[in-house]
């Protein structure tokens, strides 16, 4: 089955307060033509699940500061000011969740397991509970996280996590061909494989467009299985977070 369409196509279907998860590890393997697709969409009130929600002016950053973002599930935030200010302001709820155990909710998501226990996050207020969600526009605590269920296995105390589907689910790769089937690039491994499980309907950017049968089974991150819909996108901007250099001579 040919999956390949273009950008608009690919992402029919998206409405108000859809639930996304969104591949990409800092700005690395990003989902850049499809968030800038989104943007142009114009849709709103969405609930995105990623590791980071990108920079002030790049990534999910560009959604941010558009407002079209309500709600984000991730485990590192730490290079979007309009982010903070946002979240502090009482503009945005955050489910702010180990990276590890976010990694491991979404493979379970695509799994079909329902939930798990996990060590990551006894003894805080990840297990008991207080986490603030979302404040309020005096600095009090709107929405709190609930406290989740514990117990031992081995002598050693577990808390329960939730497995994450979400309605959508946009992730970038390096190559894949038209069934689906994914090759993704050193670090951009981390989070796209398993936000393409998540999703209920899952679309792929990806660089280098190939013929089925081209790719190399034993070279596949993610099968074709997983992939609803295809966008062929070979020239993509790529930025990174902070570019440090040394002047020359010192």
């Amino acid at each position: 089955m040919d999956k390949v369409v273009t950008a608009e196509q690919a992402l029919t279907g998206i409405a108000e307060g859809a639930s996304l998860a969104v591949g990409g590890f800092g700005l690395c393997g990003i989902p850049t033509t499809l968030i800038e697709t989104l943007y142009q969409l114009g849709v709103g009130d969405l609930r995105v699940v990623s590791n980071n929600c990108g920079v002030d002016d790049w990534g999910l950053g560009i959604l941010l500061a558009a407002r079209r973002i309500s709600r984000v599930t991730g485990s590192y935030v730490g290079e979007n000011k309009e982010f903070a200010r946002q979240y502090l302001g009482g503009e945005l709820e955050v489910e702010l969740c180990p990276q590890g155990t976010l990694a491991e909710r979404l493979r379970a998501g695509g799994c079909g397991i329902p939930a798990f226990f996990t060590p990551a996050g006894v003894g805080s207020q990840i297990a008991d509970g207080g986490l603030p969600w979302r404040y309020a526009a005096d600095g009090s605590v709107a929405v709190a996280s609930p406290p989740k269920e514990t117990r031992e296995f081995g002598g050693i105390a577990h808390v329960l996590e939730e497995a994450i589907i979400t309605d959508f689910a946009l992730v970038s790769a390096a190559k894949g061909d038209r069934h689906g089937n994914l090759v993704f690039e050193k670090s951009a491994q981390n989070f796209n494989p398993l936000c393409a499980m998540a999703g209920r309907i899952t679309v792929a950017e990806v660089q280098e467009l190939v013929e089925p049968g081209e790719l190399d089974p034993a070279e596949v991150h993610l099968p074709g299985v997983f992939v609803q819909r295809v966008v062929h996108a070979p020239n993509l901007e790529k930025r990174i977070e902070k570019t440090t250099v040394t002047e020359v001579g010192r």
